[in-house]
């Protein structure tokens, strides 16, 4: 039995052993591997033993075996074997992730790349969009829910690789001399370099700054990623939305958010949003990603800044923004920067609906991030509004309404564009 699983979508699993294989096109300067990150509840790994690859190829478990990749017929396949029966108890997610560090060019150059999860007569496709410079990619979870075995498709992108996903997933990371050549000719595996920055910021005034680099050899893209999870009451209202507001240098304010008003990454708003992402849950978090381009500053000639926040539509039932606890990740090069805003009892209410986890500026040097902790009034619809009073951005929650598959409300004095 065969069935197709788009980014997002998860289905049951018959078995709970099986395989999962990643095939792709041989090609020169591609250096791609497999890894298997054996995580809680929280999203972390209990320790370094839970990362599974090439140089530690078997959980103690048994519950995920890593295979050498074979390359055949013009095609390299990097298999994983999984056995969710024999997860411990306190691990609930195998998150299956692929990096490339062999070309510049990153998954760009990965050609006809593909998964498929094997359990018994049960074949899971799963085919991802093009992808650009990323160079580290979640395909796909395999986790257990409600004592329901499942897979769920992700292909989400990153632009740093093994680093980014060890910091994702709790690994810690340090600087390793590279290691003298082999005196034999027998291939033996390279160390891993995931020597990576990683600044959380969740106090509020806290900020960072990360210098944009210059040249050739500068990061293509800024990344900035929203997750959340589902908060256990039982009920399906776990739909969170990332919106982005843009404040131009001009002062005008413009709105990027899925499926309908997705921007672009190389015209204006030099904002692109990769996808919307319809549930979530305490193994499977939800995430939604916007790729902003570093030039926007430059294209839009003057300093800008992004307001970026989560959103529950009224018609989702009452929800706690707050208890889906979202974090906002940017990534950019090799520097990360999460902003994951410490919540308040207050912050609980089922009435408010939207949430700004943080901002972010950008000039043509910098760029500065900040977590908010901003909510909407309780019961509001309205959304959040970047103004600036001299330098000083000023963030007001009384923006005109903006639901999906609508036209924006340009009803009231403040109006996008």
């Amino acid at each position: 039995m065969n069935q197709s699983l788009k980014p997002g979508e998860n289905t049951t699993l018959s078995m709970p052993k099986g395989k999962v294989v990643v095939t792709h096109a041989a090609g020169d300067n591609l250096d791609v591997n497999l890894t298997a990150f054996l995580v809680t509840e929280t999203g972390k790994v209990v320790d370094d033993s839970g990362m599974v690859f090439f140089n530690a190829p078997e959980h103690a478990s048994g519950a995920a075996t890593f295979t050498a990749p074979v390359t055949q017929g013009g095609s390299v396949s990097h298999s994983i074997s999984f056995d969710l029966s024999r997860l411990p108890a306190s691990i609930t997610k195998i998150a299956i992730t692929l990096t490339q560090d062999g070309s510049a060019a990153g998954f760009a150059a990965v050609r006809n790349l593909c998964a498929q999860v094997m359990t018994g007569d049960q074949v899971l496709e799963l085919t991802p969009e093009p992808f650009s410079q990323e160079t580290g990619i979640i395909v796909l979870e395999l986790y257990v829910r409600n004592g329901q075995l499942k897979a769920r498709s992700v292909w989400q992108g990153f632009a740093s690789g093994l680093a980014a996903l060890c910091g994702l997933y709790g690994i810690e990371v340090e600087d390793e001399p590279p290691s003298a050549p082999p005196v034999a000719p027998t291939p033996a595996p390279k160390p891993v370099n995931i020597a990576k920055s990683v600044i959380t910021l969740d106090k509020p005034g806290s900020s960072h700054k990360v210098s944009l680099e210059k040249g050739p050899s500068a990061p293509k893209m800024i990344r900035v990623s929203a997750t959340w999870i589902d908060n256990g009451d039982g009920q399906d209202n776990d739909d969170l939305d990332l919106r982005i507001g843009i404040l131009r240098p001009d002062g005008r304010m413009s709105i990027i958010q899925a499926p309908d008003k997705r921007g672009a990454f190389d015209a204006d708003p030099f904002v692109f949003h990769t996808g919307d992402v319809v549930s979530a849950s305490t193994s499977a978090p939800g995430i939604e990603t916007v790729e902003i381009n570093p030039a926007i500053s430059q294209r839009m000639g003057g300093k800008v800044a992004l307001v970026c926040s989560v959103y529950s539509a009224v018609g989702n039932g009452a929800v706690s923004v707050a208890s889906l606890k979202p974090k906002m990740r940017m990534e950019y090069g090799d520097q990360v920067v999460e902003c994951a805003f410490e919540f308040k009892s207050g912050f609980f209410s089922s009435a408010i609906y939207t949430y700004v986890i943080g901002l972010i500026e950008i000039d043509l040097d910098h760029i500065e991030l900040s977590p908010s902790g901003a909510t909407s009034k309780t019961g509001s619809e309205a959304t959040p509004w970047l103004t600036r009073k001299g330098e000083k951005l000023q963030l007001t929650m009384d923006g005109p309404h903006v639901f999906k598959g609508h036209p924006i409300d340009n009803s009231g004095k403040k109006q996008y564009v």
